[in-house]
């Protein structure tokens, strides 16, 4: 798991940043965990992925609109480029973020 960061920090890295809201009582999150954990695997570092229990920070839950859980957001320089709310596979996960990875590339 990356070193936490404030939300507010997180989503302003430059590049590309994967955040995730849960709870630990959410039972969609808890089988997302270990998808997560792939994905994080999979990027290598290339992109930070920061979780965010609702529980824990719910200012930054409010902040950020998340209203359901899980809730996955993309951001890039500060500006929302993606959001899913409920499961997900890893694969389309990760064509999400390569998505805005490939925005780069002109």
């Amino acid at each position: 798991m990356e070193k936490t960061l404030p939300y507010t920090e997180a989503r302003k890295l430059t590049g590309a940043v994967l955040i995730e809201f849960y709870a630990s009582w959410c039972p969609h999150c808890q089988r997302m965990m270990p998808i997560v954990e792939n994905v994080r695997e999979l990027l290598g570092g290339q992109v930070p992925v920061y979780q965010y229990d609702i529980d824990k920070y719910p200012a930054d839950a409010e902040a950020a609109g998340v209203d359901s859980v899980p809730t996955f957001i993309i951001y890039d320089d500060d500006r929302e480029m993606w959001r899913h709310t409920g499961e997900i596979s890893g694969d389309t996960l990760m064509a999400n973020v390569d998505a805005v990875l490939n925005s780069y590339v002109e």
